[in-house]
């Protein structure tokens, strides 16, 4: 059975901010059949039938990976990582390798996929044929803390690649953690990783040597044991070295996202990236030793942004009324009031400039719907008042604080469209 890949349109429509749980949410990239009488939620609650996430989650997969090496733990999203495993449809196995390859969505292998003959061959897999959900915003801190912790952006306070910092009041970047509280401070979950690691699991990941100790590893995926490679070939290598003892191993593969902010998703440099993604995952299939469980995820897809749809927030006086700072990133903004400002004047007023262009929401209301997962009091204050998703391949910028460059980028996500939030959960038995 092949894939049917969607026109552009389905693909850059908006979907819903997809739920947390151990439930089985309808299939991602699905719609609900009329009269589909919902699923039971995290908390006992029916939801609707058009649901999506649930153990179809970002926020799964290494909680299920931790039931098929024998040694499941919870979080406090999801209570049953043995549920998680078979609803994924992972296999036991002594040793797992998780891969994370940053900015390979779903969409952007199918619409690829003559190029890449390794991932072609797991697509042929009917456990393969179903993207799974990540979070919302669809971006790589968020992303990486929900998939590193379990949990979701509500309880890791990692809501977006800048936010506001609650002990300043300033915006923070959390890539680098630049004006940022310290990792550990923000990010108080355990790690899956290291909830393993204290019921003597063995646990390592291999990756860049710069970042061991960056403070992104260190809020999102501390508790592992850090292999260090300088080359694509040597972290594949590691990684499968590692696998040699019952564990869990973490391989992050970066030159997808890398390569398509650079020069745009459509651009032969990313298909020459896509092409060496392969190789690697075909290196780590073919040296991995025999048993070891492979399961290949994303934090996000991406879309390529139209020039001509980009919004900047600096030539629109409406836009920045009673507006204090323009958080977040192109595909997800997030608004933060000035103190005396009602945030529904505020997201009133982008409505009617943006109209169909983008989805607007307050707090309150993307709370409600459940946008960032259940969320801590600690964590309020970082998401803003306002929040705003991009259509299509809008874009929405603020050159008042942004580089040129970074508000002309070919390729971006966050947004809640198909192509950002469908990502892969394959899988593979070496």
């Amino acid at each position: 059975m092949s894939i049917e890949v969607p026109d552009e349109t389905q693909l850059l429509s908006m979907t819903r901010p997809a739920t947390y749980g151990d439930q089985v949410a309808q299939d991602v990239g699905h719609a609900a059949e009329p009269g589909d009488a919902g699923t039971t939620n995290m908390d006992g609650n029916r939801t609707g039938g058009n649901e999506r996430g649930g153990a179809l989650h970002l926020s799964s997969i290494l909680p299920a990976l931790s039931a098929s090496i024998g040694t499941p733990v919870a979080t406090r999203v999801h209570r049953d990582p043995e549920s998680l495993r078979r609803t994924l449809g992972f296999p036991q196995a002594r040793s797992a390798i998780v891969v994370l390859v940053d900015g390979m969505g779903y969409w952007n292998i199918n619409l690829r996929r003559g190029h890449a003959p390794y991932l072609r061959s797991l697509m042929g897999h009917s456990e393969n044929q179903r993207p799974i959900a990540t979070c919302a915003p669809s971006t790589t801190v968020a992303a990486m803390a929900t998939f590193g912790t379990g949990t979701c952006p509500g309880m890791t306070g990692m809501a977006g690649y800048t936010e506001r910092n609650p002990n300043t009041g300033g915006l923070c970047q959390l890539i680098q953690f630049r004006d940022a509280p310290g990792p550990e401070e923000l990010q108080r979950e355990p790690t899956v990783f290291e909830l393993l690691a204290a019921k003597g699991v063995r646990v390592t990941s291999s990756g860049l040597p710069k970042f061991a100790f960056s403070p992104l590893t260190r809020a999102a995926l501390r508790g592992t044991h850090y292999v260090s490679g300088g080359s694509p070939r040597q972290r594949v290598l590691n990684a499968c070295k590692a696998a040699e003892e019952p564990g869990l191993i973490y391989l992050y593969i970066r030159d997808a996202d890398k390569t398509g902010h650079n020069y745009g998703w459509h651009s032969d440099r990313w298909i020459a990236a896509f092409e060496s993604i392969d190789a690697q995952l075909a290196l780590l299939r073919r040296f991995a030793p025999k048993g070891t469980l492979i399961v290949i995820t994303a934090d996000h897809g991406m879309i390529q942004t139209d020039p001509e749809a980009r919004i900047d927030v600096a030539e629109h006086g409406e836009l920045g009324r009673g507006v204090a700072l323009v958080g977040g990133e192109p595909r997800s903004v997030m608004l933060y009031a000035e103190p005396d400002e009602d945030p529904e004047a505020i997201a009133g007023r982008w409505r009617d400039f943006l109209g169909d262009r983008a989805e607007v929401r307050t707090k309150a209301e993307a709370i409600g719907q459940g946008m960032f997962g259940p969320v801590e009091e600690r964590v309020e204050p970082v998401l803003g008042d306002v929040l705003v998703s991009a259509a299509s391949r809008v874009t929405i910028v603020d050159s008042r604080t942004q580089s040129d460059a970074a508000t002309r980028l070919p390729s971006v996500h966050g947004s809640l469209t198909h192509m950002e939030s469908d990502i892969p959960c394959l899988i593979d038995m070496a």
